[in-house]
């Protein structure tokens, strides 16, 4: 059987790849590249939906290693029950961390800034002059504390927050500190005057963000969501935006893309980015250094870089 690779690049644009393997360059298109059964290692459609994405998976009966170019897998988890034993998921560690804390970033500072006033007020040449938040002094807490949670709180050093608190699966230390686990969640909630989530989707984290979650937040505090949307109860973020009690930057929603006439739209006090944390000019160079060196283990029969999990023997 041939090793095949499926890559949703052209392989000559990216440096660095073993020349020992035979590269299928296929990006969700309808037609597959070459027979699913000959591909060893198969490179996730980045930004393609869960449906494109798990597609050639019941036919790749000799892939040995499935490699997304997201931070999260649960795009292609409904596919994973296809594969055969043994087969390892990686997931692309490394490549969104700065993309998607610069967004965090800026979301949060656009928020507390008023910046969607002050677009809305030149729109209709009115000098929206005021007194608005900083960052400086603020209290804030990460949900998710993972690669991306760290490079967030990196970005967050310079601001001068009064406190940055920090929450994962289970408690840990590190450099910055302490890892509170999910148990002290309730505590820190009410302490926090910007709470950032930025946790995988999983079973665990679905509608983690409910009215229970919400209703411990302080008044006027702002929450971000560069997750996933379903991470967040839509309903009950809508029942404390329209009450004026919280505020929210959003990357993601739930339903997504948000359709027409849905009501986060117009929502009171709430900034809106269509999903956009990783896709940034920083994505391309930081997944094909990625594939790179993976392809180069793989070639070597090394071990892999972010296994996530290795599909039941």
């Amino acid at each position: 059987m041939t090793a095949d690779v499926w890559i949703p690049f052209d392989p000559a644009d990216v440096p660095g790849l073993p020349a020992s393997l035979d590269y299928r360059f296929w990006d969700g298109g309808p037609d597959f590249p070459a027979d699913p059964a000959d591909c060893a290692f198969y490179v996730v459609p980045y930004m393609k939906p869960s449906e494109t994405a798990v597609r050639p998976l019941a036919g790749m009966t000799g892939v040995r290693v499935v490699q997304t170019l997201t931070a999260g897998i649960d795009h292609v988890q409904p596919g994973l029950g296809l594969l055969p034993p043994g087969v390892r998921l990686c997931n692309a560690r490394g490549v969104h961390e700065a993309s998607t804390a610069e967004l965090t970033l800026a979301l949060v500072l656009a928020s507390l800034r008023g910046i969607p006033g002050f677009v809305q007020g030149q729109e209709r040449q009115e000098w929206r002059a005021g007194f608005y938040p900083a960052l400086a002094d603020k209290s804030v807490l990460i949900v998710g504390y993972g690669s991306i949670g760290a490079a967030i709180e990196d970005r967050l050093v310079p601001f001068e927050c009064a406190r940055v608190a920090r929450v994962a699966r289970s408690w840990r230390t590190t450099e910055r500190g302490e890892v509170r686990a999910w148990t002290d969640l309730p505590a820190l909630l009410p302490e926090a005057d910007v709470v950032i989530v930025c946790t995988p989707l999983t079973e665990q984290t679905k509608g983690l963000v409910d009215a229970a979650f919400l209703a411990r937040l302080k008044d006027g505090a702002l929450l971000v969501n560069v997750a996933r949307g379903p991470v967040v109860d839509t309903k009950a973020l809508l029942t404390e935006l329209e009450s004026g009690r919280l505020r929210a930057a959003l990357d993601v929603t739930d339903p997504e893309p948000l359709p027409v006439g849905h009501p986060l739209w117009h929502a009171p006090n709430v900034l809106i980015s269509p999903h956009v944390g990783g896709s940034s000019s920083a994505f391309l160079p930081r997944a094909k250094r990625l594939l790179a060196a993976q392809l180069t283990r793989f070639a070597a029969q090394q071990p892999l870089a972010n296994v996530v999990l290795t599909t039941d023997q």
